[in-house]
């Protein structure tokens, strides 16, 4: 498929994200009915976001449906103990050796490393990433049953009324769609894995140009993302069928962005993403379909055992292929001092001599590891992570993470001058290879910070800036894609202000136009804040110099004032 042509496809996802900025999520959990059987997982819940009306009220309202369901989550489990001790649970991943530290008995315990065959990870993408979702209705929001009914069947879920049309009968898909679909899904059931992708592609395209369902005037723009997202997820298995994780790639954003609530979505970004040995971003996919999963009423106990398994294995290959750093997680269940952040640091040095030339603990979010993660529980156990590096400069731009509010990790000697082609791909590398993979490591066990609501998808729309400035669109678009997606699952894991959900909008409608080729008087904002970054690191350097400047004049003056003092008392 030529450039021209996937450039089309991709106005699949522009047209009907317009108003789909910030995705919503239902004011109750819903139960989604699976297989009873536990060793029979053929059909995923069914998970759709209610309907909206206009862009701001849904920027308001999504946030506030967000924060209502977190709120009565955690009062209906108000009685349930907050600490999870480790004890009993499956052993902590690690690089060479996974280190747990109890922080109260100063008690250091070395666990061997756990090794998870492929062929069970495999088994989970079987389970779970290639099921056939024939019968899954296009993701379309099923009719609703008020609380206390009990729905029954694959495809039924509970769900309260969320606007004023009738949800008691899901939008008919255009026929000449349907058609297509189902030759697609035939050819993909006799594993004609190409021409398959060929049929859902041109189905893509029907979509694309309003042939998506029967009444193309009266449908809702979420209507038409829950089927864009099946046919971009039916794509992404197309693919992985064909080994060709990177066409996979960019269909698995897209499915995140029109859907972000589908737990799938997120499982099969996280098999893209081993499929490309980007393992920090493969376990941050599980992470997230797993909490997806139960935040929207996954009741199914073994579904999320294999998902934290995956989540799991995924965890110990990033850990055991890093080279640049070791990690140790500590967990805890007080607040941590400062003393106790430095006894985490002697024992880490123990520990790991070889990476001791750069030491940071992240205390600016805690982590969660999938042995004993427990979202029911508020808090799960939670862990400290200590990362130790080689070499020092690739881990003294973390400390910028805890005295920052929009860090900029790019050093720029001359911060006010055009970037030279040099500098351009000399950043670039910086980025790309030695910021972004330690970031996706600390992000793979970290399901919300503390610090700044879109921290880590920011750099990403940096370092596609760098991209462009070398004219390399095909990665551009993959990573612009990518922190879409993250843009979109934003609100799902963590309470966002006013302000931080008009930057949301802000940062998804740039990169929407940045993907069109839309050109703007105005700069990106990503690039905006950049350079508020480059200014404050600018100050900062300012008074460093000042400081050093002032320290070393004062100890001239002491030096000269004691030389006189002994010439007076020697005279």
């Amino acid at each position: 498929m030529d450039f021209s042509k996937s450039r089309n496809l991709e106005t699949t996802v522009k047209r009907v994200c317009r108003d789909l900025f910030i995705p919503k999520i239902n004011t109750s959990k819903k139960m989604s009915t699976l297989t009873n059987s536990a060793n029979s997982l053929e059909l995923p819940p069914d998970i759709k976001k209610s309907c909206g009306e206009k862009q701001t009220e849904i920027t308001a309202e999504r946030v506030k449906l967000t924060k209502s369901i977190k709120e009565k989550q955690s009062n209906e489990l108000e009685k349930v103990a907050l600490k999870r001790k480790a004890e009993g649970e499956e052993k902590l991943p690690g690089r060479k050796e996974a280190k747990i530290m109890e922080l109260d008995n100063q008690l250091v315990a070395t666990v061997p490393l756990p090794h998870i065959p492929l062929k069970n990870i495999m088994d989970v993408e079987m389970k779970l990433v290639y099921v056939d979702e024939e019968d899954v209705s296009y993701e379309f929001a099923q009719p609703y049953m008020w609380a206390g009914l009990q729905a029954t069947g694959h495809n039924a879920t509970m769900m309260p009324p969320t606007s004023a049309r009738d949800l008691t009968t899901l939008p008919q898909i255009d026929k000449w769609l349907q058609v297509a679909l189902k030759d697609a899904s035939s050819c993909y059931r006799q594993k004609k894995y190409a021409v398959a992708a060929g049929q859902f592609r041109t189905a893509l395209e029907l979509c694309s140009k309003g042939a998506a369902l029967g009444k193309p005037f009266e449908a809702h723009a979420e209507d038409i993302a829950s089927v864009a997202s099946f046919i971009e997820t039916k794509l992404v298995t197309c693919y992985l069928r064909m080994r060709k994780p990177d066409l996979a790639l960019n269909h698995a954003h897209r499915s995140i962005v029109l859907n972000p609530a589908y737990f799938r979505n997120h499982l099969r970004q996280a098999a893209v993403f081993r499929c490309l040995e980007r393992y920090s971003e493969a376990a941050r996919s599980a992470m997230i379909a797993d909490y997806m999963f139960w935040l929207c009423g996954g009741s199914e106990h073994c579904v999320s055992k294999l998902i934290k398994l995956y989540w799991q294995a995924m965890i110990e290959e990033a850990i055991t292929r890093a080279e640049a750093f070791s990690a140790m997680y500590t967990p805890f269940a007080t607040k941590i001092r400062a003393d106790k952040t430095e006894k985490v640091k002697e024992v880490f040095v123990k520990t790991h001599p070889a990476y001791v030339d750069c030491i940071y603990t992240d205390t600016q979010g805690l982590h969660v590891l999938p042995q004993t993660a427990d979202w029911s529980s508020f808090p799960p156990q939670q862990y400290l992570l200590t990362l130790g590096f080689k070499n020092k400069e690739d881990g003294k731009f973390l400390e910028k993470l805890s005295s920052r509010k929009l860090p900029t990790f790019t050093e720029h000697k001359t911060p006010f001058s055009l970037l030279t082609r040099e500098d351009t791909v000399r950043l670039m590398e910086t980025v790309g290879k030695r910021i972004l993979p330690i970031l996706d490591f600390i992000r793979s066990t970290q399901l919300n910070g503390n610090f700044h609501a879109c921290s880590g998808v920011i750099e990403k729309l940096h370092y596609a800036s760098l991209l462009s400035r070398l004219q390399r669109v095909k990665e551009q678009t993959q990573v612009i894609n990518q922190a879409m997606a993250e843009l979109a699952t934003v609100p799902y894991l963590q309470d966002i202000s006013q302000q931080e959900a008009e930057l949301l909008q802000s940062l998804m409608a740039d990169a929407m136009d940045t993907l069109e080729g839309k050109k703007s008087n105005k700069e990106r904002v990503w690039n905006t804040i950049q350079k508020v970054g480059r200014i404050e690191d600018f100050l900062y350097q300012l008074e460093d110099n000042f400081l050093k400047t002032k320290k070393l004049r004062t100890a001239r003056r002491q030096k000269t004032k004691m030389k006189r003092l002994q010439t007076v008392q020697q005279s």
